[in-house]
Parts: structure tokens; sequence; C-alpha cells
């Protein structure tokens, strides 16, 4: 089942003017050089799913695997470690009255101060192991909230780059509010993909390191694509790609189509409503990533300009979808992916068999589709029963 809402941005100059506005180029540059330099990093594949666009009459299907990432299975290690970084820079600063670089923190030479610096956030999981390695590496303690249903593999991934893992009950939007409140009261520095009155660097940064993986597509594709599916979440990872084609293909960037589940559509209910909408999280889907009921209003700055449709899915599109691209059907690659890295693929060969969902889109034999393959296998307990299922 999908559902669809088409949102018309305003005219391209006026939505050039929001993505540059809230993710400036410099911002994304810095984080590009920045993250390049890690002695750990290299581009992860854009693999084109030849079969996937002959199936759907498509010219092209792109479809960036994330997998790889730093070892740590997703696109979350561009933003955590790097944002990570990025606020302790900020407070040893700010402790010692002169400018710090990077390069310093990365080095050790703070490395008193920045053992004093406590990082905290709230995830499902990817985007605090993230953190969690970037603290553990630039020596800085760590805390990280996740709610009830957060996979006990996926906490005990963060307790192993030394993360002290806080569990409570509730959900997503309540361990982000447990995680804010005990960070006042305690001291600490969130650093979280999700902003708030008051709250805009972190989230910034987490953004901007995002970034490289517009970098990276540009790098490969001498032509702008058609379309990108992002998936949603609380709309960070989404704004940061859009924002960033708009920069590199301004008026010829592609048509951004915003995917969620079902059970968690607070970018398609804010498209609805015209402003941030949260809604509430009545049932935990599979896309355990995208399970989020409160969109972040930088991100929804970017959005409410960029894309034009914002589609919800169903939780049995998913497991279809992972077994796909593992068994290489039609003689496309294997990927091994994660429920919520495949949300996008999902959304695109439902749309692509639907010729009401073809027209709203304009999908065609022209069509060039980039897809963020988000994650890879972040919890093998799960991907093993997916594929178990026939």
């Amino acid at each position: 089942m999908t559902s669809l809402i088409s949102h018309h941005p305003g005219a391209p100059d006026f939505a050039m003017a929001a993505a540059q506005s809230v993710l400036p180029r410099e911002s994304f540059q810095q984080a590009l050089e920045e993250i390049q330099s890690w002695p750990e990093y290299a581009p992860t594949p854009l693999i084109e799913l030849a079969s996937v666009a002959s199936e759907l009459s498509l010219g092209a299907v792109y479809y960036k695997h994330e997998g790889p990432r730093f070892g740590l299975g997703s696109f979350k290690a561009l933003g955590g470690a790097y944002a990570a970084l990025r606020v302790l820079q900020r407070e040893v600063t700010s402790q010692i009255a002169h400018q710090v670089r990077l390069t310093d923190i990365r080095s050790g030479a703070h490395r008193d101060a920045v053992a004093t610096i406590t990082l905290a956030s709230a995830t499902d999981g990817n985007h605090g192991r993230s953190l969690a390695w970037g603290a553990q590496r630039f020596g800085a303690p760590c805390r990280i909230y996740i709610h009830a249903e957060v996979s006990e593999w996926r906490a005990q991934a963060m307790r192993e780059f030394g993360a002290d893992v806080i569990r409570i009950d509730g959900d997503y939007d309540d361990s982000v509010e447990q995680c804010r409140r005990d960070a006042e009261t305690n001291g600490w520095f969130v650093v979280s993909d999700t902003s708030w009155p008051g709250y805009t660097e972190p989230p910034r940064d987490v953004m901007s390191g995002y970034g490289v993986m517009v970098a990276e597509i540009t790098e490969v594709l001498a032509q702008a694509p058609t379309h990108a599916f992002l998936q949603g979440g609380v709309g960070g990872m989404a704004a940061a790609i859009a924002a960033g084609l708009r920069q590199v293909w301004r008026k010829d960037s592609p048509r951004i189509c915003i995917v969620e589940p079902n059970l968690a559509p607070c970018l398609f209910e804010s498209a609805k409503l015209g402003q941030p909408t949260s809604v509430d999280i009545a049932e935990e889907t599979i896309m355990a990533g995208l399970s989020c009921g409160v969109p972040s209003p930088m991100a929804w700055e970017v959005l409410r300009n960029e894309a034009s449709d914002f589609l919800v899915i169903s939780d049995e599109l998913i497991p279809p979808t992972v077994r796909r691209l593992a068994k290489s059907q039609g003689g496309d690659p294997v990927i091994e992916a994660g429920e919520s890295g495949v949300a996008g693929l999902a959304a695109l060969i439902e749309a692509g068999r639907s010729p009401d969902l073809r027209r709203a889109l304009l999908l065609d034999e022209d069509s060039r589709v980039v897809l963020i393959g988000s994650e890879g296998v972040t919890d093998p307990e799960i991907y093993a029963q997916i594929m178990a299922t026939t």
C-alpha cells in the first residue's frame, strides 16, 4: 500500500534560497574536507539496478549503498561522529578562550578537556552508533538513550564503542525528550539529528556530514537525475540530500520524493497541513530508523520548499524488497540492506507499477532515479528473519 501527496514548493529561486540558508554550501564543504581526511574514508558505491529500471520501464535506477560506510553500517556514520567533533571543538574553544581546530581535537591535543565533555543523544540505533564511535575516537564520554523497541543487538553495538546505553519506556520521541532533560540537568552536550527552538548547530553539523553523499553521487553522475526517492524519519537526511542536489544542479535538480512508513508519517502530515506536524506512534514500524513522530523544524524548512511529493508505505513492502536485493534478481548486484535502507526502493517499485502514481510522479522511460540505501544489515537477527521468510 502506498499513499501520495503531491506538494508544490516555491519557484526554484525561492527553493534555492531555503536550501542555501539552512544548509550553506560552506558547511557542506567543511564537512566534506574533514570527513575525507579520516583514514577510514572511502566513497560508498552508487549501484545501477538495471533490472529494476527495465521492469518498471524507467531510464535508470541508482542505489547509493551506505552499508559499508566506516564499517558502521549506515549513512549515519557521516553525521553523528562529525557533529560530535564540532561540538567538542566549540566547547574546548570556549573553555580555553582560544580557537582550536578540528585537527587539534582529532589529534588528542586537548585530551584532558575533551574527557570532561559528555556527549548524549537519543537514537533508534544508527545515529547512536555513529556518535559512540566518534566519542570513543575523540576521547569523550558518551550516553545514548534508546526506547523500548530498539533491538538488544543494536544496543550492544553502541556499548562496544564505550557508550553508556540507557533504555527507557515509550517510543523514539520519548527518548529524545528524556535525553534533553537529563542533559540539561547534568550539563551534557546533546548531539542530535533533529532541531528544536534554540538548538540548531549540532543538527546542522549532522546534516552537513550527510552532504558527503551528494558529493559522491555528483562525482559519479555526469547528468542530473530526474527523481530522488529519500527516506523521511525526522527529515534530516532528506533535507541534506535535497539541499545538496539543489546547490549542485540548481534548476535541473531532481524531483524530490519523500518516503515514510504509514505508521510514522510526520512529514506526510506536515505536507498536508503546510507546517511541522507531529504524529503519535501507536505501533512500531519494521523500518526502525524511520519511526519518528516529530519532524525536525530545520529539515522541514528545506523540505517544504524542495520536496514535490510525500509518500507513505506499509511495512509489508519491506521484506520482499530486502530479499530482492539480496538474491540478485534479474542480474543486479547482490546488496545486503536493512529495513529502513530499502524504503525508497520499495516505494519506487510500488509507484512504478501503478499507472496513477506514475502519472502523478512523472515517472516514464526517460526517468533516472537516485535512491539512498541508507543502511546495510544493522541487525543480523532481524535480517535473518526476513531472509528466512518466503
